[in-house]
């Protein structure tokens, strides 16, 4: 083992900012135990580096010129579960965090961050490409979990978004639940408080934000001005699979 630990990390950049890789050589040219083995611009030239190159760690930005550096990590973790994977990003909000997280990300570090943070994140992939690690992690998950407790939802609301997920109309949701039209409108409000909405379809963009429903990209088009999703199981309830559909005929 300890002769394994001499050999220098081998490390891959994807990031279509040229000013950004020429930065990461020469903050790695100062680094004994790390080296640049290859590099690339864009989403469409990463498989290839990394088939070709087979880097131990590779750093991945969030927007790259061409697709989505989030997707590409989930590509490069599916087929190389033992690459360590680096996002890099000027996208600091929680959601994005999360979404590295989701995706098989080793590390997520903001650009500002200081240049030990980006090693420190280089030499964690390298060593524990299964974990994840990120400096705001932390506060991250505090702000979502008292966003999840404020944004707790009753089975009865857990229902009408079901419902309005599904397109029904007040009316057709005070028949479902075998309820009054005022009762129902009282839930729908309280619904459209609680996730900040306006409307049916702030209200389930909300909801989708928040991880209460998800959407799926691989649902095929219902109709000209409709959203194709399905909702998934959450953290507080089952909800079935339904149209998502935009607008609201309340």
């Amino acid at each position: 083992m300890g002769g394994k630990l001499q050999v220098p990390i081998s490390l891959g950049i994807v990031d279509g900012h040229t000013l950004v890789r020429y930065g990461l050589r020469e903050l790695v040219s100062q680094q004994s135990d790390i080296e640049i083995v290859a590099e690339c611009q864009s989403a469409a030239e990463a498989a290839a580096m990394v088939a070709g190159a087979r880097p131990d760690v590779v750093t991945v930005d969030v927007v790259l010129p061409d697709g989505d550096g989030l997707r590409l990590a989930r590509q490069f973790r599916d087929r190389y579960p033992d690459l360590g994977i680096v996002m890099l990003t000027t996208q600091q909000d929680d959601d994005v965090l999360f979404r590295a997280l989701e995706n098989g990300a080793s590390a997520f570090v903001p650009k500002t961050a200081p240049l030990t943070e980006v090693l420190g994140a280089i030499r964690h992939a390298a060593v524990a490409a299964s974990s994840f690690t990120a400096s705001g992690l932390a506060v991250a998950v505090a702000r979502r979990r008292a966003m999840q407790d404020r944004l707790a939802l009753s089975p009865r609301e857990t229902e009408v978004l079901r419902l309005l997920h599904d397109g029904l109309s007040v009316p057709a949701i005070a028949v479902e639940m075998f309820i009054s039209v005022s009762t129902a409108k009282t839930y729908v409000a309280r619904l459209y408080e609680k996730l900040g909405a306006a409307n049916r379809a702030q209200a389930l963009m909300a909801a989708m934000h928040h991880g209460l429903i998800q959407y799926h990209q691989d649902t095929p088009p219902l109709a000209s001005g409709c959203f194709s999703g399905r909702v998934t199981a959450d953290r507080r309830g089952v909800l079935r699979p339904l149209a998502l559909v935009e607008g609201d005929s309340d």
